[in-house]
């Protein structure tokens, strides 16, 4: 069942057996309830569940309970809660009068957009065409403009969001580096500059660490840059870096098949950057902002990478590859030293399904955070908790270094010592921070798909990470 949405002036014919009525307070179910006998405030199934539907004189009135909802963040998750009403009451024509509405239009606008998150489907290899029930919901009123700023910012970053949620939902079979990259070309249109590395470029480049990953696979390894120039001066641009590990079967540290059926979302960091970047522009931010992603595919093959091979890395320092399956790293570690080299950002945000063991630290409730700067790590926590995206900081220390030092080169990819598997992951990359940036990893491995859905999202691909990003971009750097 998909949302939607349409504006008009007048109460749609089809539409007329239901209308949506949202109550803040007793005044305001006086003016509109007044033909009602018994009070609607004293149900208290209305006060526990927000939401009550009562058939009068041939009309269902959906009736709304706004009286909780105070910030932003809590009209979105109100319009998630009526999408799900909806939902599961099988209501497929409603109209909200917003001439009737005590809402300012900000409000309106977040309790749509909560409600068009919810909705999102993936049902593209769904041969039965007739189970995707469409909710229609006519938003009338003459004093609501069609059109207005925040609506386009909105719906701009619900574009981003859907694209990460659908790049993440795709099968890796379909979306495999080689396609995956011709996805991200076709974002050019959007005034986005795409350029594509391919196997024979990064070679040149010295980027082994992550050809090393994707040596096993018959298709490519690439690094892309998205760049996106909305600033009037020449700034330096914001930096987000993603993992791309489009199917990852742990290589020859193999997976068992329990935890390998899920590895098609190994790629989710890279597809937030993408997400992230299409939003930037659809939006005209007015900064300068890049976006890398590194996609490689790390599979078994006569030609993959060994446990126990070394690498050298496009920073020039050398890996001891003691697990094939600690292979994001290794993508991150060239992807961060060419990002910070390149393009001498203001600061660097990467983002990876890195680690099971941020899992067990947090599970599906907070990313891991781990960065060099005190301010960002603010800032992004500050973000991730006005839209629901939370994170939680870890720490880093130089005390953990010994644990991924190596006897035969600069490093090893893991920490066969046990514990703080999270922490060890992150003080690796860090070492790919060569000058100093401003830096923040963050370790997305229980938020980017969730098997039971949360406040905004209605399971599977959560595109966690679009709008925490956008968040900071927007009160901190425009």
């Amino acid at each position: 069942m998909k949302l939607k949405l349409d504006f008009v002036n007048k109460v749609s014919k089809v539409a007329k057996n239901n209308e949506v009525i949202l109550l803040k307070d007793k005044t305001t179910k006086n003016k509109i309830l007044k033909f009602i006998n018994n009070s609607l405030f004293n149900n208290k199934l209305f006060l526990e569940k927000k939401f009550l539907s009562q058939n009068i004189n041939g009309m269902t009135y959906i009736f709304v309970n706004c009286m909780r909802s105070k910030t932003s963040l809590d009209f979105e998750k109100l319009g998630s809660d009526l999408y799900v009403f909806l939902k599961n009451n099988k209501i497929e024509n409603s109209f909200f009068d917003t001439n009737k509405s005590f809402l300012t239009n900000v409000q309106i606008e977040k309790l749509i957009h909560g409600a068009q998150l919810k909705s999102y489907d993936f049902s593209v290899y769904k041969t039965d065409k007739s189970k995707n029930v469409i909710t229609n919901l006519y938003i009338v009123g003459n004093k609501y403009k069609k059109s207005n700023l925040l609506r386009f910012k909105l719906n701009s970053l619900l574009e981003g969001v859907f694209l990460t949620r659908d790049l993440v939902s795709e099968p890796g079979n379909i979306l495999h580096p080689d396609e995956y990259a011709k996805r991200i070309t076709k974002l050019r249109k959007f005034g986005l500059k795409v350029t594509v590395y391919d196997k024979k470029k990064l070679k040149k480049l010295g980027m082994n660490a992550l050809l090393g990953v994707g040596q096993g696979s018959i298709r490519g390894s690439y690094l892309v840059t998205i760049e996106w120039n909305g600033a009037k001066n020449k700034s330096k641009p914001l930096g987000f870096v993603g993992k791309g590990v489009c199917f990852d079967t742990g290589g020859y540290s193999l997976k068992p098949a329990k935890f390998m059926e899920d590895m098609t979302y190994d790629m989710a960091g890279s597809a937030t950057v993408v997400g992230l970047m299409k939003t930037l522009a659809l939006r005209k931010s007015k900064i300068n902002a890049v976006g890398v992603v590194g996609l490689v595919e790390n599979m078994v093959s006569g030609n993959a990478q060994r446990p126990g091979d070394i690498v050298k890395s496009y920073s020039g320092k050398t890996i001891e590859v003691l697990n094939t399956d600690a292979e994001g790293r290794l993508v991150l570690a060239d992807a961060l030293t060419f990002t910070e080299e390149k393009f001498k950002p203001q600061f660097i945000v990467d983002l990876a399904t890195l680690t099971g063991a941020i899992i067990v630290s947090l599970g599906s409730e907070y990313a891991g955070l781990f960065s060099n700067n005190d301010k960002l790590s603010k800032q992004l926590i500050d973000a991730g908790e006005s839209v629901e995206e939370k994170l939680w900081r870890m720490p880093l220390n130089e005390n953990f270094d010994k644990l991924i030092n190596s006897k035969n080169a600069d490093m090893q990819n893991i920490n066969y010592v046990g514990g703080a598997g999270s922490t060890t992951a992150a003080q690796f990359l860090q070492r790919f921070i060569i000058n100093k940036t401003p830096w923040a990893h963050l370790d997305i491995a229980g938020m980017a798909f969730s098997k039971y859905g949360g406040a905004l999202n209605s399971g599977g691909a959560t595109g966690y990470g679009v709008r925490l990003l956008n968040k900071l971009i927007e009160d901190n750097y425009e």
